[in-house]
């Protein structure tokens, strides 16, 4: 995963949490992560893992499909 990648990713999760109404550390207390690491996804900063990844789909209430639709 390259840093376009990265970058694509952390847009996406930035979208949606803010589509929920959410802050960086509402959803990081969502999903057992620190305000700090969401930040960092979101500037595609960080590589994740995949149980984070299916987390974050779960926190939006979405499929892994519907979240990675538009990357």
């Amino acid at each position: 995963m390259g840093k376009k990648d990265l970058l694509a990713f952390g847009l996406r999760v930035k979208e949606l949490r803010k589509e929920k109404g959410l802050t960086q550390s509402e959803l990081a207390e969502k999903i057992g992560l620190s305000n700090n690491f969401i930040g960092m996804i979101e500037r595609g900063e960080r590589n994740t893992s995949v149980d984070k990844i299916f987390k974050l789909a779960k926190a939006f209430n979405m499929t892994l499909a519907e979240f990675f639709k538009t990357l």
